[in-house]
């Protein structure tokens, strides 16, 4: 999976902070089924504040639409702030995956250093099967299948992408900014009725 950030259709990360609330996680996903757009992943977590929920979300379309899909998120009462995170270009995003392959006396060792090649760590060993944990990108993901694809993959199970900014700058940094202007505004009162 590669992001790009161009007119062209590509893959973009979005990150929100979001309210930690019954139904968000639907009002949001149904804002892009009812726009016609197809959700590559969706993640969510708490933060460090119990209140607010960070999501990452992988979404295919040009930078125009994308940005329309951020006024639409930001519309949302639930949703705090939104940050196209290719749009920045200095982003990280990691992918958890739990992979198991079939695999025999004879072939144990070869997939075993398949494993360590990709940095995977071996979690589980049964006699007919390995099953490894790899953190990383996507793409390390996908290599590594396409690695051990050849053996018989067993069971896969893949968390989706998380990402955030490298650096200062971040959704949190747009949050503290949000709040500090909210704190700024003078309070106008209302002239008396005369």
């Amino acid at each position: 999976m590669t992001y790009q950030d161009d007119k062209k259709e590509g893959l973009h990360v979005l990150s929100a902070l979001v309210e930690n609330e019954f139904g968000v996680l639907a009002r949001i996903a149904g804002l892009f089924a009812a726009r016609g757009f197809n959700i590559e992943s969706l993640t969510v977590g708490p933060t460090h504040d119990h209140t607010i929920s960070r999501m990452t979300i992988l979404v295919k379309g040009s930078s125009t639409v994308i940005e329309q899909v951020k006024k639409q998120l930001n519309k949302l009462i639930e949703v705090i702030t939104v940050q196209d995170l290719t749009e920045t270009g200095n982003f990280i995003t990691r992918e958890l995956m739990l992979c198991k392959v079939n695999c025999n006396p004879k072939n144990r060792v070869e997939i075993m250093k398949i494993g360590e090649l990709f940095r995977a760590k071996a979690i589980d060993f049964t006699p007919g099967s390995l099953t490894f944990e790899l953190v990383g990108s996507a793409e390390k993901a996908d290599n590594f299948l396409i690695f051990l694809h050849p053996y018989g993959i067993a069971e896969l199970a893949r968390s989706g992408v998380v990402g955030m900014n490298r650096g200062s700058g971040g959704l949190q940094s747009q949050l503290q900014k949000k709040l500090a202007s909210r704190v700024e505004e003078p309070t106008r009162e209302e002239p008396e009725p005369v």
